[in-house]
């Protein structure tokens, strides 16, 4: 406890899944946080229940005049803004390239790529005044490697959001700000179900099916769950990881490390055969 004593953080897309989580360490670490949402209730539900060092504002991540207004709120109320977590996100479209519609692709990039933007835009300049701070893009694996997403263009946003994390490090690193950026891989959260066309209630009833489904999709004989991005930004946000900055840190439990060991041994033990049967 107490690795975030002092600090100030914001919190996008906080009222589920790892914003949530998230807010929770963040405070029980001893940050004072601002946290945004669209859903009103849950996040003023979450404020009530992390008490005085908490504050909720209803925030569309898409519009400038609301994440301006968003990390104005954390400098009144707090006095600073140690730490930006630009976690809020969502699905984007399925499907192939000839079927992408054009809308639903803009509305993806406006969610996934430029709310990275305005938060870092309007974080930099109190950042940069105190001489301090830390940023966090929440990126994913789907950005560093193609076929990780069920979406090509959430990929491709993601991809945008990992280099634009480290082009932002190498200009704001010279004020002492960092800039990183962390890419789950199979995390249980409810995304996948808003992926699939579910709604937002029957979506965040899924995880646990989702910690069942991905158990064995990589070497961790386990889902990734929304507390293991949770540490992660505390590292990140903490003044342990002062000399951190463009970097990309994966958590994916090495899905993207290569072939499961038992999969290349059973790919041996068929070539082996296939080798006896053609002798």
């Amino acid at each position: 406890m107490g690795r975030l004593d002092g600090k100030v953080a914001v919190i996008t897309g906080a009222t589920s899944g790892i914003g949530l989580r998230t807010a929770e360490v963040f405070v029980a670490e001893g940050a004072k946080i601002v946290i945004a949402g669209r859903r009103i209730p849950e996040g003023e539900a979450l404020a009530r229940q992390l008490g005085a060092n908490c504050v909720f504002l209803q925030t569309d991540v898409t519009v400038e005049a609301q994440m301006q207004a968003l990390i104005a709120l954390a400098v009144e109320k707090f006095g600073r803004i140690d730490c930006l977590f630009n976690n809020a996100g969502g699905p984007a479209q399925t499907g192939g390239i000839e079927g992408l519609e054009v809308d639903r692709f803009d509305a993806a990039m406006a969610t996934l790529v430029r709310s990275v933007v305005l938060g870092m835009k309007h974080a930099a300049p109190h950042m940069k005044k105190q001489g301090s701070g830390s940023i966090i893009n929440n990126g994913s694996i789907a950005g560093r490697l193609a076929g990780f997403s069920s979406s090509i263009v959430y990929g491709a946003a993601k991809a945008a959001v990992i280099h634009l994390t480290k082009c932002v490090a190498m200009e704001l690193g010279e004020s002492n700000v960092r800039v990183n950026s962390i890419s789950p891989g199979a995390i249980a959260t409810g995304i996948f179900g808003k992926a699939l066309g579910l709604s937002t209630d029957a979506a965040e009833k899924t995880p646990a099916v989702m910690r069942e489904v991905y158990k064995t999709a990589q070497p961790i004989p386990r889902a990734g769950l929304p507390d293991d991005i949770a540490q992660a930004a505390v590292f990140l946000a903490s003044d342990e990881s002062s000399f951190i900055n463009g970097h990309d840190l994966v958590i994916d439990g090495a899905m993207t490390g290569g072939r499961n060991w038992s999969q290349q041994q059973q790919g041996l033990s068929a070539l082996r055969k296939a080798f006896d049967q053609g002798a």
